[in-house]
């Protein structure tokens, strides 16, 4: 893009651009939303949607407040970026990348292709969420987590079945500088310890301590991530 507003882009009232916004051709940015310094839009991008929810939804409705986009950010095409939302700076969102409603995506993260973030769910900053990668309802990842391709996590050990599961979903939890293999599964409400590092295609059932490896289906402890990967030590 060369820059500003593209003739064919749909830019409601109510939206807020801040300065050197660059905005492809036929996206859309709804009321309310709000681009820092310096974002780029691509094409066909639609940002502050608003969710339709089905009649049995366990989603929270409501009124959403309008997205946040901070300065420097990229949402690329065909991405969809949802009310509610808040993306720091320098923030990327691949193409055909999903991001739902009352999300918190942290400086300097990267959302790659093909990626979907569903609602109420808290990225840190620096993560780097690879593609085609499914991050749950109601999951937190901290600073500096790493998710390889096509890495499923759920948040419903009843699958839609009976009333209780309403109190109980919750998406795992990720610790600071973990990094989880590509088309490993992570199971409810789970807790991967920091620096810990789950080998590709494991099924993780229980929690994984800080620093260890784990692998396998169900996953079982192999051994402790070496020093030289260690944040603390450089890696």
């Amino acid at each position: 893009m060369s820059g500003g507003v593209h003739p064919s882009a749909i830019v409601e009232a109510g939206a807020v651009l801040g300065a050197d916004v660059e905005i492809g051709p036929f996206a859309i940015v709804r009321a309310g939303t709000v681009l820092g310094d310096g974002v780029t839009i691509g094409e066909h991008a639609v940002l502050g949607k608003r969710p339709k929810l089905g009649a049995k939804s366990v989603a929270k409705g409501g009124d959403l407040p309008g997205l946040v986009i901070g300065a420097g950010s990229t949402v690329s095409t065909h991405a969809i970026v949802y009310a509610g939302t808040t993306l720091g700076e320098r923030v990327i969102i691949g193409d055909h990348a999903f991001v739902r409603e009352r999300c918190s995506i942290g400086a300097g993260t990267v959302i790659g292709r093909g990626v979907t973030v569903e609602n109420d769910t808290t990225i840190g900053e620096g993560c780097r969420i690879q593609s085609q990668s499914y991050i749950t309802a109601k999951s937190l990842l901290e600073d500096d987590v790493f998710i390889a391709p096509c890495v499923v996590t759920t948040n419903d050990n009843f699958m839609g079945r009976t009333e209780a599961r309403h109190a109980l979903l919750r998406g795992p939890t990720i610790r600071r500088g973990a990094r989880i293999g590509g088309a490993a599964c992570l199971l409810p409400g789970i807790e991967v310890g920091a620096e810990a590092f789950v080998g590709a295609g494991a099924v993780v059932t229980q929690d994984v301590p800080p620093g260890k490896v784990v692998v396998g289906v169900p996953s079982r402890i192999l051994r402790d991530v070496v020093d030289d990967e260690l944040r603390a030590n450089g890696g």
